[in-house]
């Protein structure tokens, strides 16, 4: 996996921002946004319990699934059983048939998705990225799970686990062209930067918060706050576990500690 570098960052943007659809696939890439919004309810109440945006969500079940909810999300196999294909065996608890919303959270949390905190247009297009792997880039392509059905992809792609065929045309819309269409129809609007937190936002999440070594999604959004306020002294690593260091951080910025820490 590369590192996400500057460099990279820029490069997604700018592919992002000079993307245009093929003319003969625009009426498909309407269709299936129009459809991934029809389901927005369901991949926000998946997105509220992971801390990732739904419309993320949403464009990876429709690689992953072409948004069939019979399907597992981290690789399209069906819910009646544990995944078989890459990655195999999930979700590792629980007995099938799975429930998608099950799955999903399972195929999230798997990627410690749950801690990202850079969802911008680069930070997502990345993750997106790494969910179907970087194969695609070290060809000296851009990967179609992105950039499919645009003029900023011809052919080449995996035609199953770990086999390349470079003269393969992907017949699937890439997860970008869906997020444009999203912006251009006023859907979504994507953050531009990872902006900083204000105290009243950490002050409502920490209210939510107690101190603990059990862990929550909420006290990940603490974290991840706490982390974006400025001028703190203290990187949290957003594992969603508020001990002393959470606690502390909640201090330095509100001036108190989180509700039940013994040094308040």
């Amino acid at each position: 996996m590369p590192p996400f570098t500057p460099a990279l960052r820029d490069e997604y943007q700018n592919l992002f921002d000079t993307c245009v659809t093929r003319p003969q696939r625009q009426t498909t890439v309407k269709s299936l946004t129009a459809t991934l919004l029809q389901n927005k309810g369901r991949y926000e109440a998946v997105g509220e319990q992971v801390d990732v945006p739904w419309y993320i969500i949403a464009v990876i079940h429709n690689m992953e699934s072409s948004q069939n909810f019979k399907k597992h999300l981290h690789n399209g196999d069906p819910l009646t059983a544990r995944t078989t294909h890459v990655p195999a065996g999930r979700p590792l608890t629980g007995n099938p048939p799975f429930t998608w919303e099950v799955s999903a959270i399972d195929a999230l949390l798997m990627k410690d998705w749950d801690r990202i905190e850079d969802w911008t247009v680069s930070g997502a297009l990345y993750r997106l990225e790494s969910f179907n792997g970087f194969g695609s880039r070290t060809r000296g392509i851009n990967t179609p799970y992105l950039w499919s059905f645009s003029t900023h992809y011809t052919k080449g792609k995996f035609v199953q686990d770990g086999v390349f065929d470079p003269n393969a045309v992907s017949q699937q819309c890439g997860a970008a062209l869906l997020l444009r269409r999203m912006i251009e129809s006023d859907a979504i609007e994507i953050p531009l930067t990872v902006g900083p937190s204000t105290l009243a936002e950490i002050v409502a999440a920490g209210a939510e918060v107690s101190f603990s070594n059990q862990k929550s999604i909420k006290a990940t959004r603490l974290q991840k706050l706490l982390n974006r306020f400025p001028g703190i002294s203290t990187r949290l690593t957003p594992d969603g576990a508020p001990g002393k260091k959470t606690s502390a951080a909640f201090k330095e910025v509100t001036g108190n500690f989180l509700a039940g820490d013994p040094r308040a």
